[in-house]
């Protein structure tokens, strides 16, 4: 009887002890309300309360919330139209789409009627012009990209490029990459292209440029107007190409190649030296086409008389 008594005692001071927890947490959230600003909000009734630790809420400042738009204590705000996550300071237009699950950090610029998908990521001070649509999971970082573009899934702008030099100990160093990509108006990137930032001069896609998917355009590029680029062209550092080029399936162009105005090379080429005059070329090395397909020919009369 007397272990009987003990556990009822028990029970019912734990009961008393998680009422009187209960009561507390919820005293503090209608308190903290006001001023919690976490990322992850949840709702009692008709409060709105936000989970959060003790450091972070000391680090709120600003306690104001818009168009009930939960504002965490890194500044980030829901934004209105499509669900998507944005800093205080980025400057949108509302005409924006941006999905949920997208994130838009500080100092960027978002134009009228620019539609960014879910997962994708718009870095630090990055601009977008009016009307470009951003596909799912693309990652833009110092980076400006113009008007009526179209950005599809998985594209990735103005990450590092490819810059190392050996010191005189023998040990591998990385070049400073420091400069932006400047993409024209009216330019369409395909799924998983990748654009690397500068280092030494800004990496820039001309106006009404094409680029295919799975491209690679290295550092300091500089890729003029309406130019076409076939999937899986790869474009090393410091190349100049001028205006109305097409580059077919797989071309590839050494870097500090100079490529003039309306050149066309054929798939699978490859640019190891400058091509100045427009035309068409081909081969490994690329050499114009007339010469390129002699060669083939002449090798298959050798191939056959053997």
């Amino acid at each position: 009887m007397e272990v009987l008594l003990r556990r009822l005692a028990s029970a019912d001071a734990a009961r008393c002890l998680s009422t009187s927890l209960a009561g507390s947490i919820s005293d503090k959230c209608i308190r903290a309300a006001p001023n919690c600003r976490a990322r992850f909000p949840f709702r009692i009734g008709s409060l709105r309360c936000f989970s959060d630790s003790s450091n972070e809420s000391n680090a709120c400042s600003d306690s104001s919330v818009e168009n009930d738009a939960a504002v965490n204590c890194n500044g980030f705000r829901t934004w209105r139209n499509g669900g998507g996550t944005f800093h205080h300071s980025a400057c949108i237009d509302p005409t924006a789409l941006i999905e949920i699950g997208a994130v838009v950090h500080s100092n960027s610029v978002i134009g009228a009627s620019v539609r960014i998908g879910s997962g994708s990521i718009i870095g630090d001070a990055v601009t977008i012009g009016q009307s470009t649509r951003i596909g799912y999971n693309v990652a833009l970082s110092n980076c400006t990209v113009g008007d009526f573009c179209v950005l599809h899934n998985g594209v990735c702008i103005g990450q590092d490029g490819f810059g190392f030099f050996v010191d005189e100990h023998g040990t591998m160093k990385k070049k400073p990459q420091m400069l932006n990509v400047k993409i024209g108006t009216n330019v369409e990137i395909g799924s998983n292209t990748c654009i690397d930032r500068g280092s030494w001069r800004d990496t820039v896609i001309g106006n009404n440029t094409k680029i295919d998917n799975l491209v690679q355009i290295g550092h300091n590029v500089i890729i003029g107007d309406c130019c076409m680029l076939c999937g899986q062209v790869g474009i090393a550092g410091s190349v100049t190409i001028g205006d109305y080029v097409t580059l077919g399936g797989r071309v590839a162009i050494r870097d500090h190649v100079s490529i003039g105005s309306k050149v066309r090379l054929a798939a699978l080429s490859c640019v190891t030296k400058d091509i100045k005059e427009p035309g068409d070329y081909g081969g490994f090395p690329a050499i114009p086409i007339s010469a390129w397909r002699r060669q083939i020919a002449k090798h298959s009369l050798s191939s056959r008389k053997k």
